[in-house]
């Protein structure tokens, strides 16, 4: 089967001109987007993400600063910086970088962010608001796999769409970014009796459990779309016969990627769409507020 390989930087960079643009716009009337990361201890998968965070934001005229907390950082001292940063005029959008300590409760302080910053999409309000095709500032991953289905040119309404994982702030929300489109959408989980019967009946098969190989050629339908969304590191031999660390997804790609008609490759495939996504999302919050603010003006 000859396969088109999704390079998510071609889709990435598409989003990204379309939000340079509403960005400069905003600034030119007053509004200037700026967002704010709370990383907590010290992660250092997390900071190379914040530092792609901060490569793309300024290369769309985003501001960004990243605020640094301790480890030992408390629930009530996390809660009282969020809720500083919600009421500062300065500061347009808000995301929280993960894994939090352990210690800390992750959903109480994801709650916490003000809905209108909440740039991630990941709020139960923000979250809520997607059963109602309300998707302005969804949950980014799951936005993001959804606009790489959408760059394949393949038409969504009718389509049969498999979704393996059920996570809150991935799988959930790109069965409901689908339906919206009319896709028929099958969800599968680890309570899934016969999983490999459902993904080859997948016109779309999308994939977010975090187990490396899961999916493999046989599990897929000829000429599917396959999006990976999985992230894994596990060691693996070089040429060398060195042990060295890898990044990979959930699908098998070598055995899926001669079977299906357009797959991501991890990395570089649903990531730097997620990042794209993030900042459109920031240009989003920061015209919402600016409706408000005028709504609030005008009584």
């Amino acid at each position: 089967m000859t396969n088109n390989i999704i390079r998510g930087r071609d889709v990435a960079r598409t989003i990204r001109e379309e939000t340079t643009k509403r960005a400069a716009a905003l600034r030119e009337q007053g509004w200037v987007p700026h967002l704010a990361s709370l990383e907590i201890g010290h992660n250092p998968s997390a900071e190379v993400y914040v530092r792609n965070q901060k490569r793309v934001a300024e290369k769309v005229g985003i501001q960004f600063v990243n605020r640094r907390y301790p480890q030992e950082i408390t629930q009530a001292e996390m809660l009282a910086a969020i809720g500083a940063l919600n009421v500062d005029p300065r500061i347009t959008g808000i995301i929280l970088q993960r894994p939090v300590p352990h210690h800390l409760d992750l959903f109480q302080l994801q709650g916490a962010i003000a809905p209108s910053k909440d740039v991630e999409g990941m709020s139960p309000s923000n979250i809520g608001k997607v059963v109602y095709d309300q998707f302005v500032l969804g949950p980014c991953t799951s936005l993001a796999s959804v606009e790489i289905l959408r760059a394949t040119g393949q038409p969504l309404r009718g389509m049969n769409a498999v979704v393996v994982g059920h996570s809150e702030i991935v799988g959930k929300p790109i069965a409901l970014h689908l339906l919206a489109e009319l896709v028929t959408v099958t969800i599968c989980h680890h309570g899934t009796r016969d999983l490999a019967a459902h993904t080859r009946n997948a016109d779309a098969l999308f994939v977010a459990v975090g187990k490396p190989g899961l999916i493999t050629g046989d599990m897929v339908k000829p000429g599917a779309v396959v999006i990976d969304i999985g992230i894994n590191q596990i060691e693996t031999q070089d040429e060398a016969g060195n042990i060295v660390k890898k990044l990979v997804g959930d699908v098998d790609f070598d055995s899926v990627s001669k079977v299906a008609g357009w797959i991501t490759p991890v990395p570089g495939g649903v990531g730097p769409v997620t990042l794209a996504v993030l900042m459109k999302n920031t240009v989003a919050a920061v015209a919402m507020q600016k409706k408000a603010y005028e709504a609030a003006m005008r009584q």
